[in-house]
């Protein structure tokens, strides 16, 4: 992980490089009920990428899981990111508020790997 300052409110653990290592740890920290889930898709991205002879799966692979772990890392955008996935699942897709929910999980995962993306 790179060394950065950590304020109070702030982000609860320094942004980790994007290395699969470095996420595995950090998700460890941050969320680690999705460890497993990101075992599973490593395996998955590293199998495709044999099958087609293209890092892109890994490429893929890394950049999902370095949105899941910056948005876990930052306590307000995580409590977003759960409410609207609350939301979403828990109202009938014709309710507006299905609709409201499902374009706030978009914009949070949008806005950061854009964010990531500018770093």
């Amino acid at each position: 992980m790179t060394a950065q300052h950590i304020e109070p409110g702030g982000p609860l653990i320094p942004r980790p490089e994007r290395t699969p290592a470095a996420l595995r740890v950090a998700l460890a920290q941050v969320a680690p009920h999705r460890l497993a889930e990101m075992e599973r898709q490593k395996d998955e991205a590293i199998a495709l990428a044999a099958r087609t002879g293209s890092l892109g799966p890994i490429v893929q692979f890394l950049e999902t899981w370095a949105v899941v772990v910056e948005i876990a890392r930052v306590p307000a955008m995580a409590a977003r990111l759960r409410a609207a996935e609350y939301t979403a699942q828990s109202v009938d897709r014709d309710d507006p508020a299905w609709r409201t929910a499902m374009d706030e999980i978009h914009a949070l995962h949008s806005t950061t790997r854009e964010s990531l993306v500018r770093e």
